[in-house]
């Protein structure tokens, strides 16, 4: 697997984990999967013991490294933040692969949710984790001035009607019988978890810097700790990281657009 996750916790306060890329060249695989549209197929691999399979779709090449290339006027941080949404999704899945977890959103700068993820206990939903993810050099000043806003947003309930739609539509591909009913019965202030993710430099990657990095958290999520979820990954050069990793990720499309017409 491309990535490994290694727990962490602020007794009291929140858990998560830290992640470390394993395998750049695997990584960059699945980021061009997902690009061309074969979440589904990477998933499977995630969810399993198994390589990817040797053959990609015919098409989707051009979309799918417009995804991946900042293009004349657009913002680098754009492409890196879907990026890094593709990254966190993976990691989500080595976390917990028994949960529903929703695929990357295919459109770049996407002003809805980053992540949603149903977990599941023995009597059904455990909890509906809301995630917010954010590849940054400033990750102290993102998470005060963008992460918590939206986490206190959604604890008023005012974005309920935008999250029963979300639960929904991922219940509808598993093996629910009745979605609308499920999500009918959810007390949503009780099942409501949140989950931040971001990208950190030295500063913030030591147990004390971690600290100082989610200060707070309890005081915008009240409740018991499995309710805040923080999760991190070390780079040291954040915006040089992900653009190698995104022309990896279009070298493989390039490479498999060829094939594709032999």
């Amino acid at each position: 697997m491309p990535i490994s996750i290694s727990p962490v916790e602020e007794k009291g306060c929140w858990s998560g984990s830290t992640w470390t890329i394993d395998n750049e060249d695997e990584l960059a695989e699945m980021i061009a999967r997902v690009a061309i549209g074969q979440s589904r197929t990477v998933e499977r691999i995630l969810r399993a013991t198994g390589d990817l399979p040797a053959g990609y779709p015919k098409g989707g090449f051009e979309g799918a490294r417009k995804l991946l290339t900042v293009g004349t006027g657009d913002k680098t941080y754009h492409r890196d933040g879907w990026v890094f949404q593709v990254i966190s999704w993976i990691a989500a899945h080595r976390f917990d692969e028994d949960a529903l977890i929703r695929s990357p959103q295919m459109i770049k700068a996407d002003k809805g949710l980053d992540g949603l993820i149903i977990e599941f206990d023995d009597d059904g939903i455990a909890q509906v984790v809301i995630c917010e993810e954010k590849a940054t050099e400033h990750p102290r000043q993102k998470v005060k001035s963008q992460v918590w806003p939206e986490f206190e947003h959604f604890e008023t309930g005012a974005r309920d009607n935008e999250l029963i739609a979300s639960v929904t539509s991922l219940l509808e591909k598993s093996d629910d019988p009745d979605p609308d009913q499920t999500v009918a019965d959810i007390l949503w202030k009780e099942k409501r978890a949140y989950r931040v993710a971001v990208t950190v430099g030295e500063k913030h990657a030591s147990l004390k810097g971690r600290k100082r990095l989610f200060k707070g958290y309890e005081g915008k999520v009240s409740g018991d700790t499995e309710r805040r979820r923080a999760e991190t990954l070390v780079l040291d050069d954040v915006r040089g990281w992900l653009d190698g990793i995104a022309k990896q990720a279009l070298a493989a499309i390039n490479e498999a657009e060829i094939d594709s017409r032999v």
